[in-house]
């Protein structure tokens, strides 16, 4: 009798084991499934544009560009701000900041630039946005080829920059540098037709930076006092 009795027990007991881990089970997978589809935090992803406006001169540089933005996450994501810069290329180019949020690619004066401000891209969704960065006195004088660039943000959940992107921005392709206008981004070759238009202006820029450059200089030596500490003034 009492060999019954024990072998009862411990069916009872495996029992209740087993229902206790099934219940446990059952509890962790709510859990999960809460957090994987209501409290998750995700992430900005983004992809290389198509296309691109850009004006560049001696004095500044200023790009737009088309962004679609995706929130990988159930939850909203705050973006505080947007910074374009130039990994491979020297310390003296400096990074282009968001100045603006157009309402379309093409710049025009009839357009409704917005300055910048933070915005906010909810839980698996996307939002498509024109973002216009620009550096004054930036050193970037484009030359024919190909440029790294990363696009950075800050957001609202995480400290510092973080980068969202690193694309090729085909340069090349700026065929009127000094014209505010939309070119295409697309690997594509250029004609001679219009390669000779891109180098010549670009020639023509550098020659108005190189003169630009040499007027200050000599305006600094006519102004620069001698060692006796004469203002150079007649009297």
């Amino acid at each position: 009798m009492v060999p019954l009795m024990a072998a009862a027990d411990q069916a009872a007991s495996s029992s209740l084991t087993g229902a206790g881990v099934v219940s446990a089970c059952a509890l962790l997978f709510t859990v999960a499934s809460f957090w994987w589809l209501n409290a998750r935090q995700g992430r900005l992803k983004t992809w290389e544009p198509h296309a691109f406006a850009a004006i560049v001169s001696s004095s500044t540089a200023r790009l737009r560009l088309p962004l679609v933005l995706h929130n990988t996450g159930p939850k909203p994501i705050v973006v505080q701000d947007l910074l374009l810069t130039f990994p491979d290329e020297p310390a003296s180019h400096l990074p282009l900041l968001w100045v603006s949020s157009p309402s379309r690619l093409q710049p025009g004066p009839d357009e409704d630039a917005k300055l910048p401000a933070g915005f906010v891209v909810p839980g698996r969704e996307a939002r498509q946005l024109f973002i216009e960065f620009e550096a004054p006195f930036s050193g970037l004088m484009p030359e024919a080829r190909d440029y790294k660039v990363q696009l950075q943000a800050r957001v609202g959940h995480r400290k510092g920059w973080r980068r969202l992107l690193t694309f090729t921005l085909r340069a090349a392709n700026i065929v009127d540098p000094d014209r505010y206008t939309v070119y295409n981004n697309a690997p594509i070759e250029l004609t001679k037709e219009d390669r000779k238009r891109a180098d010549a202006a670009l020639v023509e820029l550098l020659e108005e930076e190189h003169g630009d450059a040499s007027a200050t200089g000599e305006r600094n030596q006519r102004d620069s006092p001698d060692d006796d500490g004469d203002t150079g003034v007649k009297r």
